[in-house]
């Protein structure tokens, strides 16, 4: 019998994750909570249906916070199975805004198809209508101290 890996078991390395479900997707959603992006940095893809975004996530997943600071890493999130993309809130003509992703949502509908919703800071979110839910996350830099210091925090 195997045993379920825990978080304690981290190595301090590069994340290459993928969701295939919805409690996949909770783990990615809190993964990428708080990650800042150029709205440059996103891009669709119709023919391929992939619809993908270079983050700078912060490394929640790190232990060793206390000793060096807060870091942020630059990560690709990807989504494959990609029919159709809409936006709220999301500027459109200035390629700098930079947008603060807070949190991935899953809305099932006709199996295996559903809806994914990246919720954006200021109300501002990305709808993905897709036929599948089919995720990746994969950090591509190696880490650096958040420019700011800080660890993001939220009022209740």
């Amino acid at each position: 019998m195997t045993e379920d890996a825990r978080f304690e078991d981290a190595r301090d390395a590069p994340l290459n994750l993928g969701a295939l479900n919805a409690e996949d997707l909770k783990i990615i959603s809190a993964l990428v909570q708080d990650a800042v992006f150029p709205a440059s940095e996103m891009t669709w893809r119709a023919r391929e249906r992939r619809f993908a975004l270079l983050l700078n996530r912060f490394r929640w997943e790190d232990a060793g916070r206390d000793r060096h600071g807060p870091e942020r890493v630059q990560s690709v999130l990807f989504f494959e199975n990609v029919l159709k993309v809409a936006s709220q809130g999301v500027p459109r003509g200035d390629a700098d805004t930079v947008l603060s992703l807070l949190a991935i949502d899953w809305q099932p509908a006709e199996a295996p198809g559903g809806i994914v919703e990246l919720q954006l800071a200021g109300d501002g979110a990305i709808r993905l209508d897709v036929e599948a839910l089919e995720v990746g996350l994969r950090d591509v830099t190696r880490p650096y101290r958040a420019p700011s210091g800080k660890v993001p925090a939220h009022d209740d």
